[in-house]
């Protein structure tokens, strides 16, 4: 039973969001007396965001069912600089033309999640350098500087890291906890926010801003971050073995993201349908109770449900289609992803690297060696296979029973 009174929080305990909150009581009595604007930041440094941050965004979905107002920060100003959190080397300098690009691409995502208006709680979508672009160095340094030490700086474990494993961290970088404290205060004064929320590996600049805000206006602010998320086997979320799961359809096609949700490992399946679908609980709760193979049920349910919520239903049924196709009936799905491998043909072990199946060379010819590949069902090993296509036809590509494509010419 939830200790907290207000909507908020118990919809966030329930689901599992919570790892820190600031002041858990105040928070909660805010929530039941008024409409909070909270935040989250997110830089462009990509035309789309990957599953990694979709906690995240989901959070301010959760944020706005509960009757507050989401506030979506992008870091045109600070991702300029790099936020070195979770960093072992400097991130590259983009342009204003690259970080406009990626921030269009990323708001595609947003759009689907979150009820942008103008209404007390329509989600607001705003970009730091709006602000931070216009700062002086003087002024900053003389207004907001004299509120950081370096002593307590250099304890933030995204110092730390980078440092004790002797990777340099410029003093560009340095400079971001400052900024992005900055940027609490700013919204607090510009938009009445009372909440920041992210990571636990957030903590830091959180309370840096809420400390900052409090020094220089005497304003009260909160701050609430959401357990690493990690999936059953210690991985972290939005990587694989094939590279980032990208939100956007864009950078991942809609099949390959449905996959993913799909494939989680059985001990993951509760925690997921909670964090990343709108099911009811008690729904869930009989879900992740299955069994044995009856588990898989459970499992398309997440990967429709995640996708519906990302890339829209038509997206879902497709994939879940093109998968009841290839795995039952020995079909190809218009879904799969696929390659062009020209009149010339290519070899197998460039079709999987193409196809993002495997990573390099070295590792589709250790696939083809552990006989995981099959071209129209029979087994592939010879790495020199070359791989050709009659006109007008295609051919199907497996690595090993969850991984299908198709080859065309």
């Amino acid at each position: 039973m939830s200790t907290y009174q207000s909507e908020l929080l118990r919809l966030l305990e329930e689901r599992g969001y919570i790892h820190q909150i600031t002041d858990p009581e105040g928070l909660d009595a805010l929530a039941k007396q008024q409409v909070i604007p909270g935040y989250i930041g997110f830089d462009p440094t990509a035309p789309s965001l990957h599953i990694g941050s979709l906690v995240q965004i989901m959070m301010l979905r959760r944020l706005q069912q509960a009757g507050h107002k989401p506030i979506v920060v992008m870091g045109g100003g600070t991702g300029k600089i790099g936020d070195p959190s979770g960093r072992d080397e400097s991130r590259r300098m983009m342009t204003d033309e690259i970080i406009e690009d990626n921030v269009a691409g990323i708001f595609t995502v947003f759009k689907r999640l979150l009820t942008f208006g103008d209404g007390p709680t329509d989600a607001v979508m705003v970009n730091n350098d709006e602000w931070l672009s216009k700062l002086g160095y003087i002024e900053l340094l003389r207004d907001v500087g004299p509120h950081f030490t370096v002593n307590r700086m250099l304890t933030f474990d995204s110092v730390k890291l980078r440092l004790d494993r002797e990777q340099p961290l410029t003093f560009l970088e340095f400079n971001y906890m400052i900024l992005q404290a900055y940027d609490y205060r700013e919204l607090a004064q510009r938009y009445g926010c009372r909440l920041q929320m992210g990571g636990s590996d957030q903590w830091g600049n959180i309370v840096n801003g809420m400390e900052l805000a409090r020094r220089m206006d005497g304003r009260e602010l909160f701050g609430l971050t959401t357990p690493l998320l990690t999936t059953a086997d210690g991985a972290k979320m939005g990587k694989t073995a094939a590279g980032a799961v990208w939100l956007n359809e864009a950078q991942l096609p809609n099949y390959d993201f449905w996959q993913y949700w799909r494939n989680v490992d059985d001990r993951d399946v509760g925690r997921f349908l909670r964090l990343f679908t709108d099911l009811p609980l008690d729904e869930i709760a009989k879900l992740e109770s299955l069994q044995g193979a009856e588990i898989n049920h459970a499992k398309t349910v997440l990967a429709n449900e995640v996708t519906a919520l990302v890339r829209g239903r038509d997206a879902a049924d497709s994939a879940e289609k093109t998968a009841a196709k290839t795995f039952a009936g020995g079909g190809a799905g218009e879904d799969l992803p696929s390659i062009d491998v020209g009149e010339e043909g290519m070899r197998i072990g460039a079709v999987l690297t193409g196809l993002g199946f495997t990573a390099s060379g070295g590792e589709a010819k250790r696939k083809l060696a552990e006989n995981a590949v099959k071209l129209d069902g029979m087994t592939v090993n010879d790495p020199s296979y070359l791989v050709e296509v009659a006109p007008s036809t295609e051919r199907k590509l497996s690595l090993g029973k969850k991984k299908h494509a198709i080859i065309r010419r």
